[in-house]
């Protein structure tokens, strides 16, 4: 005897249907979600609602549905179509601003803003030539390698070689710096 064939009351059944459910809906909206081009959770709303106005429908004696596994992909294919249709009428309005992205919020620009700061604080640091070299490197203008070897007074070949052992001791430096995540348990 399965949760489902039970008859403990309309709101406790409600709940019932809902949890024996859950799983197969969520397995079902992550494996159609991909093709639909939406979020696997939307899809999952979708189901959940598209039970209720069934049960509103049926008036409250109504119980699961006689088949709840075929329901569900039938109700997950039903919303990702519904999804992919709405997706492809939908157009912006004319004229319209992008919304702000990830890249304009406040928290990731004062992230960005500590790691630079951060950055640049490990590069004043660094031994010998390297803060200056990577200061030219990191130079708004763009210089070429040829223009920083004669502001550094260096030979352009010996760049590159510098450079690279700059940045092995930056890497180490902040490496030691970032604590590693704890295992959890």
């Amino acid at each position: 005897m399965t949760p489902l064939d039970q008859d403990p009351g309309p709101a406790a059944s409600a709940v019932l249907v809902v949890r024996a459910l859950q799983p197969l809906v969520r397995a079902e909206a992550r494996a159609e979600a991909p093709a639909a081009g939406v979020d696997p959770a939307d899809l999952e709303q979708g189901v959940w609602v598209r039970l209720l106005e069934r049960r509103a429908a049926a008036g409250p004696p109504a119980g699961p549905p006689a088949d709840p596994a075929r329901w569900v992909r039938d109700t997950v294919r039903s919303e990702a179509r519904r999804a992919r249709r709405t997706a492809r009428r939908e157009r912006p309005y004319a004229g319209a601003e992008p919304a702000a992205g990830p890249a304009d919020c406040p928290e990731r620009a004062a992230l960005g803003a500590a790691e630079r700061r951060a950055l640049r604080s490990a590069m004043a640091r660094l031994p010998g030539r390297c803060p200056r070299l990577l200061e030219a490197l990191l130079d708004p203008g763009d210089p070429t390698y040829r223009e920083i070897a004669g502001e550094l007074g260096m030979s352009q070949g010996s760049l590159g070689p510098i450079r690279s052992r700059c940045l092995g001791c930056l890497r180490r430096m902040l490496a030691a710096e970032v604590v590693a995540p704890s295992v959890r348990g």
